[in-house]
């Protein structure tokens, strides 16, 4: 499942890899990952399917709340939340900032309000984000290319370094969300991937599970795999001190970028 946990009987590693940002307008939240009310009422908060496929480790000290406090910062000081798309793993801590507004594709909030399907429901739980009062649904638009890729742009009331790029398929509004920084761009491409030898070099591999998952997960396959197909070239044609690309769910990818063994997060 993570291409790193040998065993059919162990349990395999998967992270949500979430970001802070400081700028000049308070604080930016990429993706919430689960939130403290998933903690202490998961019944009644995530699907029992996926309570039961994924087992999630569910700890407070953990959650996006608890590590902006562990900063010294407060919810209220999260002015906005960046969403790559509303599945339960990454919308879970939206009701902990419920001063923030809430920055999502158009397409993501219309998909997760026609729950008609059954897996629909299980991946989309609006008891999530009952709290939520500022929602900021955006299109996408035509005009200048991110490294040849269409953006979103601007964010309203964010900074014009922080792009939402639309990268559908896993759902139909996700995208990837494209930060500049210290000199360079950092792309989350949220599951547009899911493991980091999906990108290569050389031969491409994703572990069995993994791809599984992808599979029973994906809303449109050819959109999935054109995105993934185009996060692939980005990561050829451009190097790591241009162009930083990471998806939400590798752990390896997430220690190296962090600095911080997962299990000391």
């Amino acid at each position: 499942m993570d291409g790193r946990t040998h065993g059919v009987l162990r349990r395999a590693r998967l992270c949500c890899h979430c970001l802070l940002i400081e700028t000049n307008h308070g604080l930016v939240l990429v993706d919430t990952g689960f939130g403290t009310r998933d903690v202490t009422h998961p019944r009644e908060r995530l699907s029992p399917f996926f309570r039961a496929l994924l087992a999630p480790d569910l700890r407070q000290s953990m959650t996006a709340l608890s590590q902006v406090r562990a900063l010294g910062w407060s919810a209220h000081d999260v002015r906005h939340i960046v969403l790559t798309h509303l599945d339960f793993d990454h919308a879970g801590g939206l009701d902990d900032f419920p001063e923030a507004a809430v920055h999502v594709l158009a397409a993501e909030a219309d998909t997760a309000g026609n729950r008609g399907r059954w897996l629909q429901r299980q991946r989309f739980r609006p008891q999530q984000w009952p709290r939520v009062e500022r929602w900021h649904l955006h299109r996408e638009t035509a005009g200048e290319a991110w490294f040849g890729l269409s953006f979103v742009r601007p964010l309203q009331g964010l900074p014009p370094d922080i792009l939402m790029v639309p990268l559908p398929g896993h759902t139909r509004g996700h995208a990837g969300i494209a930060v500049h920084s210290e000199g360079r761009w950092q792309l989350l491409a949220g599951d547009a991937y899911f493991h980091q030898d999906e990108l290569g070099p050389g031969t491409y591999r994703c572990p069995p599970g993994l791809r599984g998952y992808q599979w029973m997960m994906e809303q449109d396959r050819r959109q999935r795999l054109a995105s993934r197909d185009q996060v692939r070239s980005l990561r050829r044609l451009h190097s790591r001190g241009e162009l930083e690309i990471f998806c939400s769910h590798d752990v390896a990818e997430f220690e190296r970028l962090s600095g911080c063994p997962f299990n000391q997060a």
